[in-house]
């Protein structure tokens, strides 16, 4: 289970199973202090490292020796209208630089990531069901 916890103004602190807590936070024209990624920023940052973990592994696997990689995602939201404002469409654009890095391979990988193994990815095409619980407690 995951907990995000409010730590004062728009800041909020998400504390994983793993213990590598992270600090989340509003954009500044909605009274963010820019104390971390807004929440949107950190769910396409992380269905981008999930895919580029998967290729990572794949390519390994393949032998191919890379020397750099980096993901960018471009993302187009949806602007008029009211909240809430989804993305519409995501880009991964992944940048590799290796030594004799096989085209297909890279391909491969990348297909296999998107279409398979990237458990981020994957979620956001199945559009799960969603729902929220909620309790309240008097304060002391």
């Amino acid at each position: 289970m995951t907990t995000v916890e409010w730590k004062g103004n728009r800041v909020f602190e998400a504390q994983p199973p793993s213990g590598n807590r992270f600090l989340m936070d509003a954009y500044p024209e909605v009274g963010g202090q820019n104390m971390g990624p807004s929440p949107m920023e950190a769910f396409i940052s992380a269905a981008a490292a999930c895919s580029g973990i998967d290729v990572l592994l794949i390519l390994e696997k393949k032998r191919q020796q890379l020397t750099s990689y980096s993901i960018e995602v471009e993302g187009t939201r949806a602007e008029d209208g009211p909240y809430p404002r989804p993305y519409t469409s995501l880009v991964f654009k992944h940048h590799l630089k290796g030594v004799n890095l096989d085209t297909g391979a890279v391909e491969q990988a990348i297909k296999l990531s998107d279409e398979k193994y990237c458990t981020a990815i994957a979620t956001m095409r199945m559009s799960p069901d969603v729902s929220s619980v909620f309790d309240i407690s008097e304060a002391a």
